[in-house]
């Protein structure tokens, strides 16, 4: 059942509008839910309706940012394989926390964690390395994948970015394929939150179905735009955005 205020066609084409907006910044950098979340709160939906009701429409950007991500995802199935119970795993744990805790419980911390990913899309990656400490690093990696897909989970804004900062600083061959398996797996955490909050939460279904379809329609065209674009700008602008964004998140924490 829908929950929250009845939406006129205004609000539809408002909504469709940031769908595709969000679609297009969330496939190509992860910052979906900065233009899709706000808008949810402009047609009139309280913050946590828009909050569950902005998860489930942003599986359809799950679905778009893979199909049009196709040709980056051949030869990962390996790494997705074992990294997909991580973040499926985190995605529903912070689904539940968002629940059954305070909405503030990550409003401190996650400005400062998302200014160092924004700094380390941009700083030089490392390079991989064999043996036990490579054991160690990958099961590091694992941990802050958890971490990360709980947070999507939990809020999600800027999410993204830190999949795309700790894929890209964990050896992916390019921007261009680390942002094709951070959009699978940011995806994953995303789809099983919105099964949970489609069971248990306030969602506004009618919200779902435009916010949705621009979803689908700006991911789709996301991954092009990363494949043809030249990387290094764009990393630059990936990580400027995401300083801009922590800066305005630890102001709205911190004041």
């Amino acid at each position: 059942m829908s929950k929250g205020p009845p939406l006129n066609a205004l609000d539809a084409i408002t909504l469709l509008i940031a769908g595709v907006l969000g679609g297009l910044t969330g496939s190509i950098a992860g910052l979906a839910s900065v233009a899709t979340y706000p808008a949810l709160l402009a047609v009139g939906l309280p913050p946590v309706t828009a909050n569950v009701t902005n998860t489930v429409a942003l599986v359809f950007n799950g679905i778009g940012s893979a199909w049009g991500s196709r040709p980056e995802l051949v030869g990962q199935g390996r790494f997705l394989v074992r990294s997909a119970p991580v973040t499926v795993a985190g995605g529903a744990v912070g689904a539940v926390l968002l629940l059954t805790t305070p909405a503030d419980a990550f409003e401190k911390v996650v400005p400062v964690l998302l200014a160092l990913a924004s700094v380390a899309i941009v700083a030089p990656r490392g390079t991989p390395r064999p043996g036990r400490r490579r054991r160690v690093v990958v099961v590091a990696e694992m941990a802050a994948m958890f971490g990360i897909a709980l947070y999507g989970g939990y809020f999600g804004a800027a999410a993204g970015v830190l999949f795309l900062a700790l894929l890209l600083n964990a050896g992916a061959d390019s921007l261009a394929h680390a942002n094709a398996t951070k959009n699978i797996l940011l995806g994953l955490a995303n789809t099983v939150a919105a099964v949970l909050f489609a069971v248990l939460a306030p969602v506004h279904w009618l919200a779902v179905i435009p916010l949705g379809a621009g979803c689908l329609i700006g991911s789709r065209l996301g991954p092009i735009v990363v494949r043809r674009a030249p990387a290094t700008p764009l990393r630059i602008v990936i990580g400027a955005a995401g300083l801009v964004l922590a800066v305005k998140l630890g102001f709205d924490a911190y004041r």
